[in-house]
């Protein structure tokens, strides 16, 4: 069963519109949602979650097209956690007891400890990194099987964030878990995720097994004339320079005698939005 399933999916603003949108996040896996501010992630996610009405396309989560059932069995951390500020920790996990029928008080509890966040405090006082780990804290608390989370690392001191990329590792250890993560900061992505899918203005660039990602492209620097001789569709992005030009390449297009150098996935992301401008 896939976790998510988007079929043609559309959204129309005035200035913006996400274009027939087709993804799929097999059950039990992480797929890293990234691309520039304004190309899509969050309209997609708040899509997901019947926040905002789509123009068009399908979707299904866990299997189910909508309803009760299936909001149960998804945790959310958005960017804005949105709780009153009034509430402390105390007020939250009542609240959160009669919310959801699943909720773990103990896993709660354990969240807030290794987390180390104050129980009486508001959460009007609360920073920023604390907000969201109180978020994350929350999502992981009711059973969920499928996590979606926009920028759930944003705000967040390094050591923290590889708090929760353990904690996120440690979740996805269940096979019938799965997690939607979006993130500006892509090497934390690179660490957890088993797929990426890159939107630009509104579009699916691609939607691709991480690993298979990082062995299909290669660095190569040519002069122009080197470059001109590579297949078409061979290069997806390049960056010129004094000394020639950087090039990011399929790897089975590279002409013979090339030297090549591994790229990561912020490499391919803005080498393949600056192709696209």
């Amino acid at each position: 069963m896939n976790a998510i399933e988007i079929k043609g999916l559309t959204k129309k603003y005035s200035d913006f519109r996400l274009e027939k949108l087709d993804l799929e996040l097999p059950e039990g896996c992480i797929m890293g949602l990234i691309g520039e501010n304004g190309a899509g992630k969050s309209t997609t996610i708040k899509s997901l979650l019947g926040i905002v009405n789509p123009d068009g396309g399908e979707i299904s989560l866990l299997g189910k097209n909508s309803g009760t059932e299936v909001k149960s069995e998804i945790g959310v951390v958005l960017d804005d956690v949105g709780l009153p500020e009034c509430l402390n920790i105390t007020d939250v996990r009542k609240i959160m007891r009669s919310t959801y029928k699943n909720w773990k008080d103990d896993v709660f509890s354990g969240y807030i400890k290794r987390f180390d966040l104050p129980e009486k405090k508001s959460f009007k006082d609360f920073s920023k990194g604390m907000k969201m780990k109180l978020g994350i804290a929350i999502a992981l608390s009711h059973d969920a099987k499928l996590l979606i989370l926009d920028e759930p690392t944003s705000g967040l001191d390094p050591l923290v964030r590889d708090q929760v990329v353990d904690i996120l590792n440690e979740y996805t250890r269940d096979e019938g878990h799965s997690i939607l993560i979006s993130s500006h900061i892509v090497s934390d992505l690179e660490k957890i995720c088993d797929y990426i899918a890159f939107l630009h203005k509104g579009k699916l660039m691609l939607c691709e097994e991480k690993d298979r990602l990082l062995e299909q492209y290669a660095f190569v620097n040519v002069s122009k004339e080197q470059l001109s001789s590579f297949m078409e569709g061979a290069v997806k992005g390049s960056k010129e320079s004094r000394w020639g030009v950087e090039a990011i390449v399929d790897r089975d297009m590279i002409p013979a005698g090339i030297e090549t150098k591994p790229v990561n996935i912020e490499d391919l992301f803005v080498f393949m939005a600056q192709e696209e401008k």
